[in-house]
């Protein structure tokens, strides 16, 4: 018994349920015809069955003759008769063999199905900001900027303040270089303002990157040959008011007095000096000094009704901060004594402090980041509209002491004038939990943790920032350039920082190290 199969355009034979033979079509021998011939008519019929004998004989002899023998091979049915087909979108070209027949899907479980619909990881992060590195996990890109996502609409995060930790040698400082400060200037109205602590050939190591943008770093030296800070300056009062510069002074004097906070004697005896300073200069054109400050310090007000043993305690008071305050002028007179050296100014998209020839130890360093801290706040008052990324290399100088009240009290104020504080520092345990520097810490909600070599600053970091468990093992084990990310309320991730070769060439930080391997 035969039947006509409607799929091709010529009958085909059939022998117990086998197909045998196919007749091709009588165009299939006329030489211009031949285009309208269907492929399916002179493949192969795939039944699954051996003939190896007659495999060879079959091919030879369908060269030379109008009928195509069934090859046969040992091969599994496949689920439609013809390879390479269709749904059948037309019946007319179905026909004419142009279309293999539809057949009915094999029944299956879910459970079956789930590799043809393999899952695929989503990338941590969107596309604003500025790009960070890659996902280790999905080999996707990381972009990510704490302003950017601050000023997102719905935010993304209730703080711009950055932290990046990590042991010397994790990569932090050529991260900081490239993410924080080189990628974002890029951006509309973006500019960095860099504390640059680490020494490289006798100056800061960011001293490369400010001359490629076109200026020359803000260098400070103990000799006075460097840069001026003045503790008055007019623009400290100017965007914080009294009370801005009334915190400054507590805290400067703290730090020259080994940490000794003010008591509420001192305190008053200060803010009084401050009224009777502010008083005398409101009408001169001079910019009031710390120098000027002085004489005032130790005055007793006359009409508070001070008997004579409150007199005298008001001035020992006032007397205790201006020997701490002198002592600090007589060892840094070139850093703070004077005026505010003309060059400090915000006229370039990156301005940076060379603080790295000041002793490590002492009050010099956190004083001028201190000073840096609320002249910013004065001058970026006057000139809104722009996000400043203030970079603190050796961070725990600023947030680790007495400087950390400032940038506490001042973080609203921050927000309002496009700031965000980027602390950089080697671990977090530097921190007291009980200081106003560890309230800093946990507000920062972009966090950058690089290798942690002792397990109690790994330890420290995954407690802090609510890692998983097994996070503290990961940053023990980090390679240079890798760095566990986490930003908002959003679980970490484990990047690869990623940096072009002028990156390389500009944000390379061992310098000497690599002129003692160099060849003649």
């Amino acid at each position: 018994m035969t039947r006509t199969n409607p799929a091709t355009p010529a009958a085909t034979s059939t022998a117990h349920g086998k197909r045998t033979a196919t007749k091709k079509p009588w165009y299939g021998t006329v030489p211009g015809l031949k285009i309208f011939f269907t492929p399916v008519t002179t493949s192969p019929v795939l039944t699954g069955e051996e003939d190896a004998a007659g495999s060879a004989a079959a091919v030879s002899d369908a060269a030379v003759s109008d009928v195509v023998v069934s090859s046969r091979r040992p091969v599994d049915v496949p689920p439609f008769e013809r390879p390479g087909s269709v749904l059948r979108a037309s019946p007319g070209a179905a026909a004419r063999g142009w279309y293999a027949p539809r057949l009915a899907g094999a029944p299956s479980t879910t459970r079956q199905a789930e590799i043809l619909n393999t899952g695929i990881i989503g990338a941590p992060t969107g596309i604003d900001g500025v790009v960070n590195g890659t996902d280790t996990l999905s080999s996707t890109m990381i972009s990510h900027d704490a302003p950017t996502a601050y000023n997102a609409t719905p935010r993304k995060l209730t703080s711009p303040n950055v932290l990046i930790i990590g042991t010397v040698g994790s990569g932090k400082s050529s991260f900081t270089k490239t993410v924080m400060v080189m990628r974002p200037l890029l951006l509309k109205n973006h500019r960095a303002v860099v504390f640059d602590k680490k020494d490289e050939g006798g100056e800061g190591e960011y001293a490369c990157v400010t001359r490629r943008m076109g200026t020359e770093p803000l260098r400070f030296d103990p000799d006075g040959s460097g840069t001026r800070f003045n503790l008055m300056d007019p623009l400290i009062a100017r965007g914080t008011g009294l009370q801005g510069q009334m915190l400054l002074i507590n805290a400067v004097a703290r730090i020259a007095r080994g940490d000794t906070p003010a008591t509420e004697w001192e305190e008053k005896a200060t803010r009084y000096a401050l009224q009777l300073l502010f008083e005398k200069f409101q009408d001169t054109r001079r910019a009031a000094t710390t120098t000027d400050l002085m004489p005032f310090l130790g005055l007793v007000p006359t009409d508070q009704g001070l008997s004579g043993e409150a007199s005298e305690r008001f001035h020992q008071a006032g007397l205790s901060i201006r020997f701490g305050l002198q002592n600090l002028l007589e060892t840094y007179a070139g850093v703070f004594d004077g005026e505010t050296s003309r060059r400090v100014d915000l006229s370039h998209k990156l301005t940076t402090f060379d603080i790295s020839q000041l002793p490590d130890s002492g009050p010099a360093i956190p004083t001028v980041m201190a000073i840096g801290n609320m002249w910013l706040m004065g001058r970026l008052r006057e000139e809104r509209g722009f996000v400043t990324n203030v970079i603190y290399e050796e961070g725990w100088h600023m947030i680790g002491g007495p400087s950390a009240q400032l940038v506490k009290s001042n973080q609203k104020l921050s927000r309002s004038l496009g700031i965000s504080n980027v602390f950089v520092m080697h671990k977090g345990t530097d921190i007291p939990p009980d200081s106003p520097g560890y309230t800093v810490v946990q507000e920062a909600q972009t966090v950058y943790a690089f290798r942690q070599d002792r397990p109690e600053d790994a330890r420290w970091a995954q407690e802090t920032f609510n890692f998983a468990p097994d996070t503290a093992a990961t940053l023990m084990g980090l390679n240079p350039g890798h760095c566990v990310f986490k930003y908002g309320s959003n679980p970490e991730t484990h990047i690869r920082h990623i940096r072009s070769d002028w990156e390389v060439e500009v944000t390379n930080t061992d310098s000497a190290m690599a002129a003692g391997n160099a060849t003649t």
